[in-house]
């Protein structure tokens, strides 16, 4: 007899017995713990750390997914600001330039936001337009880099993760939507756009790529000053220009269209005027990257919902298999349960805890590798065909990839439970 069944034969209790129904749950649980700790410490944990390692990537691989829907969903949406309230388009509003190409976007937004900065208890009020734009460097390539277009005032705000302290105050070039009046032609440039760049401050950058117009004269900007950027973690080279002066780069003046609109203020105030200017928008307190916007993203839900069926199909099938075999191996331990008295449905139970607590021990450490894995996915794409992340991190992501797991864990239960029904103590005796 090994050193577990004698453990168990020393430990044993009848489930049937007068004990308490939380410490017959205790007892069973901690056999199932000492059942997969005595299984990792012999030679037989290969298929134990297969089923961990098999449920790790799977949820690994769930969670970069719906990372990348969220960013998809979020549209790139640049949301590291200190404003109130942020104005962003329904997913119905026929106000894109470009729909279902650059997503919805808001119209006539200059004009509005003047309306909303009217109000009372609105201190401020900006679209702002994000656009990838290639700037090229006196001593550099050209660069993808994220340009956010904004209306500064006189008080500093963050907008990106940057402050617009540095560029003056208004929008003069927008001149009261002719958009002739005089450019500023400044820009405010994250460390990572600069790095990105080779620019420092006074650094003369010129428009290149797709936004240069043949028929006129390249805009240039000089950059006002270089900043670390809140949004430093994900290495996001970013930069600040006036509104009207990226909406003439990128063709969104006319229609003076914008991604979203800030504001500053009361909250109370700050909402009740943005009702009143945009009332087909969807009006939020700004506090990060909003989970529930994957259900209003039709591509970006798709691709959650079928990274969810995939990661739960497969993590089931791989899990049901190794757990069964496992049990099959196990016949004779079971065996021995029944003789020190454990009825059946306490075997049974052991299996299923034994089952659920590998399943979790493999969501955990794909909830590492996944975070990691979206990490690296925005390194790449930012180093390659993308001007800044393209996934996101969420905490809800935690609860969401355990709860997963154990559905998918109690997917596969049935089957190691069927084949240790199967075991009879007279025929592991007689083998």
């Amino acid at each position: 007899m090994d050193g577990w069944s004698q453990m168990v034969r020393d430990d044993a209790f009848d489930a049937d017995s007068t004990g308490s129904r939380r410490t017959r749950w205790h007892g069973l649980i901690g056999i199932s713990i000492v059942r997969l700790w005595k299984r990792l410490a012999q030679t037989r944990s290969r298929r134990l750390v297969a089923t961990v390692g098999a449920v790790a990537l799977t949820i690994a691989l769930l969670v970069v997914v719906t990372g990348v829907a969220l960013g998809l969903a979020d549209g790139g949406a640049v949301t590291d600001d200190d404003a109130d309230i942020r104005i962003t388009p329904e997913e119905s509003a026929t106000l894109s330039a470009v729909d279902g190409v650059e997503g919805p976007r808001l119209g006539a937004t200059n004009e509005r936001a003047e309306t909303i900065r009217e109000q009372d208890g609105v201190e401020h009020a900006s679209p702002v337009l994000v656009e990838p734009v290639q700037l090229e460097s006196a001593d550099g390539e050209p660069q993808t880099v994220l340009l956010v277009g904004v209306v500064p005032d006189e008080e500093p705000r963050t907008i990106g993760g940057l402050s617009t302290e540095t560029l003056e105050s208004g929008d003069p070039h927008y001149a009261n939507g002719s958009y002739d009046g005089p450019r500023e032609d400044a820009i405010v440039l994250s460390e990572a756009a600069g790095e990105r760049l080779e620019a420092d401050t006074d650094s003369n950058l010129t428009v290149t790529g797709p936004h240069r117009s043949d028929e006129r004269p390249a805009p240039s900007f000089t950059a006002t000053t270089v900043e670390t950027s809140g949004d430093d973690e994900d290495s996001t080279p970013i930069a600040l220009v006036h509104l009207s002066e990226l909406q003439t780069i990128a063709g969104a003046d006319d229609g003076q269209l914008a991604d979203h609109t800030l504001v500053w203020g009361e909250s109370d105030a700050a909402t009740a005027a943005a009702d009143e200017t945009y009332p087909d928008a969807a009006v939020e307190t700004v506090g990060g990257t909003d989970p529930s916007s994957l259900f209003g993203d039709g591509l970006a839900f798709a691709t959650s919902l079928l990274a969810l069926v995939v990661g739960v199909a497969i993590c089931a099938s791989f899990v049901a298999t190794t757990a069964g075999m496992t049990v099959n191996e196990d016949r004779r331990t079971l065996a021995v349960l029944e003789s020190v008295g454990y009825p059946t449905h306490s075997r049974l139970v052991i299996i299923a805890v034994s089952t659920l607590i590998t399943t979790l021990c493999g969501a955990l450490l794909g909830i590492v590798l996944g975070v990691g894995g979206i990490h690296a996915v925005n390194m790449a794409a930012s180093a390659t065909v993308a001007p800044g992340a393209v996934a996101q991190v969420h905490p809800v992501f935690v609860p969401y990839a355990i709860v997963v797991a154990l559905i998918s864990g109690l997917v596969a239960v049935p089957y190691p439970l069927a084949v240790a029904a199967r075991t009879s103590v007279l025929e592991e005796v007689g083998r």
